[in-house]
């Protein structure tokens, strides 16, 4: 396949301005460029553009694809609503990183595979992994121990992608609802290559999610009491085109507020998580292989109880069965020969079953005798050895 690239950006917070769109123009003739998105693939060449810049200036998401293996993820966040400490526990080096603005945080997630078949389909594919970032800002973490875990996991496919120190490394806090991701945590972890068995394991650890709604009660009366001036300020900042940016912040705070505190599980390894991926992986396989076999034991009875039954069936009437021999020869077409000699190595096998296989002999070789001109025939007998 010949080389392929694919550039998406969106903005969500805030559209960009005219001036911003020229600027972005200036970097490709031929992407799609909206005030909130821009596409752009490349089947040869590449992006003038740096994403790293871009996203530090304009964009709240970039998705990029490499038919050779390579994805990428870049997630921008308010530093008001993910500082970069939350995001340190997880972070993996080359595989999931961050760094800040003055005032955003940037969240860079990588895989790469270059052993992997091209089979993913990029349109579309930012729009179902992006509402991760509400999420981040809302204060799930999920989806950065996706990252981390995604990150690990390619162990498992290059040996070499981490010093063996490593095994020791301690996991980061675990959040909960693992074990039910949301849509758009699930295409994440697909994006990332997660394997599903580790993540299964880390799954474990992790208590189920408590589904409750916010308050609007409880939420009224806590905007209430925020002070006048902190209120006017934020509709001030509302007016000016950053009411998305306050919205993140306003919840932040309020499920900080109104959450009680997590109990952390027992952490474990890097090492621990892979090691117990790998022997659950082990036993499953056994486990599919032992019911592989058995199944096919039981295929292979019903196929010998079914061929006992059809020679008990050819025993009743013989001679007919020799007959039909003799009217499937004579059609000369291929499919009936093959059903001839079909029915001949049923026919040797019920006399062998008899004790009697001289009869079957004989009237083969005199079958063979009387069709020695058709070589076709011929060859199809000396295929299957009578």
């Amino acid at each position: 396949m010949s080389e392929y690239q694919y550039y998406e950006f969106v903005a969500q917070d805030q559209p960009l301005d005219a001036k911003a769109q020229a600027e972005v123009r200036a970097l490709s003739t031929r992407a799609r460029i909206t005030a909130t998105g821009f596409v752009n693939e490349y089947e040869w060449g590449d992006f003038r553009g740096d994403p790293n810049r871009l996203v530090e200036r304009h964009y709240d998401a970039h998705l990029y694809l490499a038919n050779w293996g390579t994805r990428r993820l870049l997630l921008r966040l308010p530093r008001s609503v993910l500082d970069l400490d939350a995001v340190e526990p997880y972070l993996v080096d080359e595989q999931v990183e961050a760094w800040t603005t003055d005032t955003h945080l940037i969240v860079d997630l990588r895989n790469h595979d270059e052993t992997g078949d091209w089979d993913y389909e990029p349109e579309g594919a930012l729009s179902a992994i992006v509402s991760v970032r509400n999420e981040l800002a809302a204060g799930d973490h999920r989806a950065l121990y996706l990252a981390w875990l995604a990150g690990y996991g390619t162990w498992e496919r290059d040996e070499d992608a981490f010093d063996r120190d490593t095994d020791d490394d301690p996991e980061p806090p675990v959040p909960a609802g693992l074990q039910t991701l949301t849509a758009a945590q699930r295409a994440l972890a697909d994006f990332l290559r997660l394997d599903d068995d580790l993540l299964t394991i880390a799954a474990e650890a992790s208590a189920p999610l408590d589904e409750t709604t916010d308050d609007p009660e409880q939420l009224a009366a806590w905007v209430t009491a925020l002070p006048d001036a902190e209120k006017d300020h934020l509709l001030l900042r509302v007016i000016q085109d950053q009411a998305a940016t306050v919205r993140m912040e306003l919840l932040h705070r309020f499920r900080d507020h109104t959450t009680p505190p997590a109990t952390a599980p027992q952490q474990r390894t890097v090492g621990e998580l892979l090691d117990e991926t790998a022997r659950r992986r082990a036993e499953r396989q056994q486990q599919e292989e032992a019911k592989r076999v058995e199944e096919e034991a039981r295929r292979e009875r019903d196929r010998a109880l079914a061929h006992q039954q059809r020679l008990d069936e050819l025993a009743q009437d013989e001679q007919a069965a020799w007959a039909r021999v003799d009217a499937l020869i004579a059609t000369r077409k291929p499919a009936d020969y093959d059903a001839a000699v079909a029915l001949l190595v049923d026919l040797q096998t019920l006399a062998n079953r008899e004790n009697r296989p001289h009869d079957f002999t004989r009237r083969h070789a005199a079958l063979r005798q009387a069709h020695k001109n058709k070589p076709s025939l011929i060859a199809r007998l000396a295929h299957v050895n009578l």
